[in-house]
């Protein structure tokens, strides 16, 4: 049978694999795995649940409500919220675990769920798998004093903007801030506690219909904050996704600043001030070349993980490591949060222009791009990638070439029979070029009847 559980939860079609039968059913198995295995005997579980405000979301949200009130387990109804206000309300309630009914980025037809263990932190592949291994089970149904109770967690968003203000190095008075809340999650609370950080806040992307969300706005369309932060000479802009557990910014010219930029800043911000741990930042293997090269000049190392932001979590916490994240904008501070923070990040890279005096333009010039080319080879047999002996001769005949100004990277995808082969190089002349000749080989070595299949650089 296919894994129910992806890499972030259960997402798809909302009442189509996602319907509310499921939402109870895995409700009910997670009441028993999170719950009450972990709890005493005659103990009611507690939990935080929370969601964007996709239409989908209201019945979602009653089911999962529903799956664990009849299973015996006390219901904390945190409303609409970004997927880090719930993994932190989990650890400040000191609740059994936490569910946050979100599709993140995806368009508003989409939704899904995923689960937080006790103090907020994503669950490992082997308790996913038992909650799946649950479903199989008789669900728990308890009767008189033993049913949840289900309460309103009213005081759910000032607890978490209480909690941003309190990581601010410094606050941002006189700041222009432009705010793109992509109609997501982060509309109530992301204005609120710029505002209280002392900026001049302008805000787009704030007014979710249940439909809007994601929709030509956010982190995946900056179209819309670039020229809002151009008219309104605004110091920089920040974009946030659906559930508002990433961060991408742009600069007073409308310059795009990516993750790897704002781990580059905030990396060198947390080492001057003597808060980076081992002065190392975690990073995945699909963060530019020019990122690594920027810190190791500062002094700083990274450790790599792969594509994934739980895997740069694991690779954090197994270390206590400071900081880490990824190119699409999920930017962790282990001091403060358990996840991806999209509006904690924003606030972090606001302070820095505030407490410096420099520009976003100026503070992200501390890291050169290098020109990134990616490329999906489908229809192929990505299980022998790395077995191949034409396609290794390949890549060591191209890592060659670009010797230490360029970087090769050759992954299997984990859904689909496809190959994605990454190039870095110093002119993106040369990254083409690379990529479309390793493409060309891993098709011909490995083919089953695809074709490559360029896709926009990263």
């Amino acid at each position: 049978m296919t894994r129910l559980f992806g890499t972030d939860g259960v997402r798809g079609l909302a009442n189509g694999l996602l319907d509310a039968q499921l939402a109870l059913r895995l409700s009910q198995a997670a009441a028993v795995v999170l719950g009450h295995r972990e709890v005493p005997d005659g103990t009611r579980p507690r939990a935080v649940v929370a969601r964007d405000p996709r239409a989908s979301g209201a019945f979602l949200s009653a089911a999962v409500e529903a799956g664990l009130a009849s299973a015996g387990v006390d219901v904390y109804n945190a409303g609409v919220l970004p997927t880090p206000a719930a993994a932190y309300l989990v650890a400040d309630l000191n609740a059994d675990f936490g569910v946050m009914i979100s599709a993140s980025h995806n368009p508003a037809p989409d939704n899904g769920i995923k689960f937080f263990a006790r103090g907020g932190h994503k669950l490992p592949d082997e308790v996913e798998d038992a909650i799946e291994a649950e479903l199989a089970s008789e669900p728990v149904r308890p009767t008189g004093d033993g049913v949840g109770r289900v309460r309103r967690f009213a005081d759910a968003e000032d607890r978490y903007v209480l909690h941003l203000l309190t990581t601010l190095p410094h606050r941002l008075d006189g700041l222009t801030v432009v705010l793109d809340c992509a109609h997501g999650a982060a509309s109530g609370c992301s204005p609120q506690v710029f505002k209280d950080a002392g900026a001049n806040v302008i805000v787009i992307g704030a007014e979710p219909d249940g439909i809007n969300i994601n929709e030509g706005v956010g982190s995946t369309h900056l179209e819309a904050l670039q020229a809002a932060v151009v008219a309104n000479g605004a110091n920089l802009g920040i974009a946030h996704d659906g559930d508002a557990d990433r961060c991408l910014a742009v600069d007073h010219e409308g310059n795009v600043v990516d993750g790897d930029q704002i781990m580059a800043v905030l990396g060198l911000a947390l080492k001057a001030d003597g808060r980076l741990r081992d002065d190392v930042l975690v990073a995945t293997v699909m963060s530019n070349l020019g990122l690594k090269i920027a810190l190791r000049e500062a002094g700083i190392t990274i450790r790599e993980t792969a594509v994934g932001d739980r895997y740069v979590l694991e690779e954090m916490r197994a270390h206590n490591y400071s900081i880490g994240g990824e190119q699409s904008g999920h930017v962790i501070f282990l001091d403060y949060a358990t996840t991806g923070d999209g509006v904690l990040t924003g606030l972090q890279l606001a302070a820095q222009v505030a407490k410096t005096g420099k520009t976003l333009k100026e503070l992200a010039s501390v890291m050169t791009r290098l020109p990134q080319v990616l490329i999906n080879v489908k229809g192929v047999d990505k299980s022998r990638v790395r077995e191949d002996d034409g396609v290794s001769l390949a890549v060591a005949e191209a890592e060659a070439e670009l010797g230490e100004t360029g970087r090769v990277l050759l992954r299997p995808s984990g859904t689909e029979p496809v190959v994605r082969v990454m190039v870095e190089a110093a002119d993106e002349e040369t990254a083409q070029r690379i990529a479309e000749r390793l493409a060309g080989v891993v098709q011909s070595r490995l083919s089953l009847a695809g074709e490559a299949e360029q896709v926009s650089p990263a």
